[in-house]
């Protein structure tokens, strides 16, 4: 994810989501930041042009509020209305998304039948009112809890002290959400689900078994519900699978309430050829790169060969127990899809208009002619409001005609507008159909031309002369304003040829040499006449190929592991607790200082070696001072006094002796000080009657 900032305002103490968030990025091989605004100044974060959110460029901005905290009853409704009327004011002006969270209250507050019923208004309004507003996403908690469950939510000891009201566990389900958010909206999605048919989309051989003996048991209904859901948010399907085609059509048949029917896929590969084979055939038809793929199986040796021989593919082997399959898809943050446009709904119906319009073209006898018949509409026009998130999602999306490949936030595309950019958006029908907004120009005036920041067409749209309409229209454009020139910078990556291919074929010129790639520049007079004329498929490139300045990336993120290894609470706390610790070393002691060491390596993040080292020497502070004692509380089930912990010479012997004296219901450390002392004053015959007499069952040797 590269290098990204988490500035964070909350109307209580949120310091403790910045170890889970750090240990995300580390499993993201990115360098997170973490910044908190001054506590409970959520507003005034907002406002100020100089505060954590203002100052963020690169990453997520964080508003954590519980109502509670707002006010109670009136006042809380009221101070809701301002925030939301604050967060609106203040969106547009933020370089980066904000997500809005509802965290949970105190449970005493919810055994209030009238509190609760003001407090679901409240939370009902704020979650319309910040839906409804650009750049802003609503993180209700039941999301939170729908993806990592949690009983004890609360703490009352960490409420009371430093405005901690939430466990560890909570704040670590609160952080990997806020994450999966971020990673979401950053990565560009992966656009096309492969998957295998015998023993995952059905349990049974439909070859052997026969299309009716074959079984649509829990774990794969589920399954296939998944990808239901998939589908109608944008996701393209195709079947992989190595089988008679005709027996797997016999199967969908002979079970017409399964969820997924072949309507669902786009297209298929179901023959005996190798999987990568059948895989890059389908990108090929596709117009879609490799890396776009998911690719499900049972068969962990299938996708050891599609990991080996499309190493670009995402291979995600099921769990071999069935039953954890839906447990497994809901933690493969490669699924997620936090934005879903009426483009990503209408995807599947635009990709079997392109392939239909992919067989007539491979029929045509005159490929001019063929194109002049197309019926083409192209409307480029101002982006809006309401297609904003379109245009955003185009620059993550589009990689093979986009001849600069920057990819931009709805905040920055706002920010540009600002800046005096004009944003502009390609809509496309031809008599095959409507495939609504596939295209996004953005210029600027450059001294006497029109320079192009951004020039990106999907690659459902390539091949009907689009893109040379888009070029006649800035030679327009840029006559109109009195320019002579249009400038378009070329950037290469492993992807966008096309885009430096049809760059090629209308150049008046060679192109000029820059630090990140080429400019070409064409006059704007030359340019408006700009007509479609066939490509020649033995035109060799005009233009020197440079070096690719991003080479060919490992994914630097195992989605597999994530949704193996840290998809339940509890696994995540503890990575997170041992992530920066260091390894432990042995030391002398009795079993609670043992335990209480291991709790200080955690918190203070460093390897703890001596019983008699220092809490405050070794790094602590007030904020860890509270998370100790809620350690202390969880594993020993002992809740000490504040002033056992803050003493100036707190050391892990000192604690020992506070736990375990508070363990015997002994409160004063002297008293407890003249027990121990008596105790080791003992023989060991003594010391052997003393415990008989407490456990006269107790025996000998």
């Amino acid at each position: 994810m590269g290098s990204f900032r988490f500035a964070v305002a909350a109307t209580f103490t949120a310091e403790p989501l910045e170890r889970p968030l750090l240990f995300w990025g580390d499993q993201l091989g990115g360098e997170f930041e973490v910044r908190f605004a001054p506590y409970n100044q959520v507003l005034q974060t907002l406002l100020n042009p100089a505060g954590e959110f203002r100052a963020n460029t690169r990453g997520l901005n964080v508003i954590l509020a519980r109502l509670e905290d707002l006010g109670t009853n009136g006042e809380a409704e009221k101070a809701a209305q301002e925030l939301v009327s604050t967060i609106r004011e203040s969106a547009p002006s933020l370089a980066c998304p904000l997500v809005v969270a509802l965290c949970p209250p105190n449970p005493e507050c919810t055994k209030n039948s009238e509190w609760l019923e003001s407090h679901r208004k409240v939370e009902e309004m704020v979650a319309s009112a910040v839906r409804e507003t650009r750049g802003v996403h609503y993180l209700p908690d039941s999301e939170v809890r729908r993806l990592y469950p949690i009983a004890d939510y609360y703490d009352s000891q960490g409420e009371q002290i430093g405005k901690i009201p939430y466990t560890e566990a909570y704040y670590c389900a609160l952080a990997t959400t806020l994450v999966r958010l971020c990673h979401a909206l950053y990565r560009p999605p992966f656009k096309v689900i492969a998957v295998d048919c015998d023993n995952t989309l059905w349990k049974g051989i439909c070859g052997e078994d026969g299309p009716e003996g074959v079984e649509i048991d829990p774990p794969r209904q589920a399954l296939q519900e998944f990808l239901r859901n998939q589908w109608e948010s944008g996701a393209l399907l195709c079947m992989v699978s190595k089988n008679n085609e005709q027996d797997v059509l016999d199967t969908f048949a002979a079970h017409p309430s399964m969820p997924l029917q072949l309507r669902h896929f786009v297209s298929n590969r179901i023959n005996w050829e190798p999987k990568p084979d059948n895989l890059r055939s389908l990108a090929e038809e596709l117009s879609l790169g490799l890396d776009s793929f998911i690719f499900l199986d049972d068969n962990p040796k299938e996708c050891a060969e599609v990991a080996e021989g499309a190493p670009e593919v995402l291979a995600l082997p099921l769990p071999e127990r069935v039953e954890e399959i839906p447990h497994f898809l809901n933690h493969v943050w490669a699924f997620d899809r936090p934005v879903v446009t009426e483009e990503d709904r209408q995807r599947n119906a635009s990709y079997a208009q392109t392939l239909e319009f992919g067989r007539e073209v491979k029929r045509a006898r005159n490929l001019e002619e063929f194109v002049a018949g197309l019926n083409l509409q192209v409307r480029i026009e101002p982006v809006s409001a309401d297609v904003l998130p379109r245009a955003a999602q185009l620059t993550q999306r589009t990689n093979q005609f986009n001849c600069t490949t920057i990819r931009r936030t709805e905040q920055e595309l706002q920010a540009l507008m600002r800046d005096g950019y004009e944003c502009r958006t390609v809509d496309v029908a031809d008599r095959f159909g409507e495939y609504g907004i596939t295209g996004l120009v953005i210029t600027h005036r450059d001294g006497d031309a029109l320079r192009v920041d951004t020039f990106l067409l999907s690659c459902r749209v390539l091949g009907r002369s689009v893109e040379h309409h888009i070029m006649r229209w800035l030679g327009e454009k840029a006559a109109a304003d009195g320019l002579s020139t249009v400038v378009v910078p070329f950037i290469p990556t492993r992807k966008n040829s096309p885009a430096r291919q049809f760059l090629d074929a209308i150049a008046e010129s060679a192109p000029i040499s820059t630090q990140e790639g080429f400019e070409f520049r064409f006059d704007s007079t030359r340019l408006k006449e700009l007509r479609y004329q066939a490509p020649k498929k033995s035109a060799a490139p005009a233009v020197e190929e440079k070096p690719t300045p991003v080479t060919a990336q490992k994914r630097s993120v195992d989605y597999g592991r994530i949704a193996r290894d840290y998809s339940t609470v509890d696994q995540i706390v503890t990575a997170v607790r041992s992530h920066g610790s260091g390894p432990g070393t042995a030391v002398e002691g009795t079993e609670t200082e043992q335990k209480i060491l291991q709790i200080w390596s955690e918190i203070l993040q460093r390897p703890c070696s001596s019983v008699n080292d220092n809490f405050f020497d070794l790094g602590g502070h007030s904020l860890l001072v509270v998370l100790l004692l809620m350690r202390i509380r969880e594993t020993f089930d002992v809740e000490l006094p504040v002033d056992v912990v803050y003493s100036g010479d707190l050391t892990v012997a000192s604690l020992a002796r506070a736990v375990e004296a508070h363990k015997l219901g002994i409160t004063d450390p002297e008293e407890y000080a003249e027990l121990l002392a008596e105790i080791e004053s003992l023989s060991e015959e003594e010391a052997r009657d003393l415990l008989m007499q407490e456990d006269p069952e107790t025996t000998h040797g």
